[in-house]
């Protein structure tokens, strides 16, 4: 597969901005209060809706389809089912080895708030980078992918950003620190979409293309039901979150048809 080195330059662009908006939410979570949750709430369903919508909708049918060209269609899409479960299987492993009381809201003592927000910090990294190479690929093969999916991302990167900084800014009481912490867990992006042009680019195919759209659509969801969707509910109603929920899912359809 022919891969322009513009698309190259593009996916790169992409997966920085997607990545630089951990440390916007960094900087959100030094300066604003917490006053507008139900805005907050609305833009996590809203983020949630974009991904699951776009997963199901068109990567995993683009999946799919590229796979059954490659093999047959029996074959093509159990392997793409296979690969779809196989991203969510994935980030739950990886959650399961996330130690359950790296978002406590202790505030006995500046240690512990600092030691939060280092982990915290560590496991924003963790899940960026794989969402690095997601950007990536998805940039690479289309740009009409790419931009809603990079937009989700980023808007679920401000409020990681935000959980990083303000307990590091309250335990330490510099919000350059702050800051740099939550920037430091945001280059994990653009650094695993470095990961994926240096491993990934020599064998790119419609097979490769085929298993790696699946495994981010597995990726994706799993990550709209278990963080965004209850996240969003924590910080307003529920109905706040069905809002920018189906919002999210409206206009992604809408701008996948503009596309048509």
């Amino acid at each position: 597969m022919n891969i322009s080195t513009n698309n190259i330059v593009i996916a790169f662009v992409l997966s920085m901005i997607a990545g630089l908006s951990t440390a916007l939410g960094g900087s959100i979570g030094l300066f604003a209060k917490k006053s507008n949750t139900k805005f907050l709430s609305v833009m996590l369903g809203f983020s949630a809706g974009v991904m699951i919508f776009i997963s199901f909708i068109e990567i995993l049918d683009e999946s799919m389809k590229l796979l059954i060209l490659s093999f047959d269609k029996k074959s093509g899409s159990l392997l793409a089912l296979i690969c779809f479960f196989s991203g969510m299987l994935l980030v739950h492993v990886i959650n399961r080895l996330i130690p359950n009381d790296i978002y406590s809201k202790n505030k006995e003592g500046k240690r512990n708030l600092m030691r939060t927000g280092i982990l915290t910090a560590v496991v924003v990294a963790i899940h960026n980078f794989p969402e690095g190479i997601a950007s990536f690929i998805t940039s690479l093969r289309s740009l009409s992918l790419a931009i809603p999916t990079v937009l989700a991302i980023a808007l679920h990167n401000i409020p990681e950003g935000i959980a990083v900084s303000v307990p590091i800014y309250h335990a330490t009481g510099s919000r350059e620190r702050a800051f740099l912490y939550s920037l430091l867990s945001g280059i994990a992006e653009p650094l695993g979409a470095l990961v994926g042009y240096i491993i990934l680019i020599p064998f790119m195919n419609d097979v490769v293309f085929g298993i790696l759209y699946a495994l981010i659509a597995g990726i994706m969801v799993f990550i709209s039901f278990d963080q965004l969707i209850p996240t969003s509910n924590e910080y307003g109603k529920h109905s706040l979150s069905i809002i920018g929920l189906i919002t999210g899912m409206v206009f992604m359809g809408f701008s996948l048809w503009l596309f048509i």
